[in-house]
């Protein structure tokens, strides 16, 4: 499979935040989970809790932060990727959903970055 030039980056910064997140003892249990209601980029247990995890990528400030970029209609499809990843699973784990975000060789974690009514 050939990966366009910014699927590759896309792809190096996902790998970047598993590795990031797997360094501080999270363990990823599922990546680029699908649906069609929307897409979670990394699946991740912390001790008991299950997190969601955004992944952003940003060249530069030019358009806004990464975090700002997760707009309310990309949390609402997170959260409905979310839901049917829980009905898969057939369990509710405690859980919460994170944004790393990756800024050339740095990454910085956002614990708990937004909820399900935010």
């Amino acid at each position: 499979m050939t990966l366009s030039a910014s699927q590759a980056v896309g792809y190096g910064a996902e790998e970047k935040a598993a590795r990031f997140l797997a360094a501080r003892g999270l363990a990823i249990v599922a990546r680029n989970f699908r649906t069609r209601l929307g897409e979670i980029d990394l699946v991740a247990r912390d001790g008991a809790t299950l997190v969601f995890v955004e992944v952003r990528y940003r060249a530069g400030k030019g358009y806004g932060g990464a975090v700002e970029s997760i707009t309310a209609a990309k949390r609402s499809r997170l959260v409905a990727a979310a839901n049917q990843y829980l009905g898969a699973l057939g369990a509710e784990p405690p859980c919460r959903f994170d944004v790393v975000t990756v800024d050339g060789d740095s990454a910085q974690w956002i614990r708990a970055a937004f909820d399900v009514a935010g």
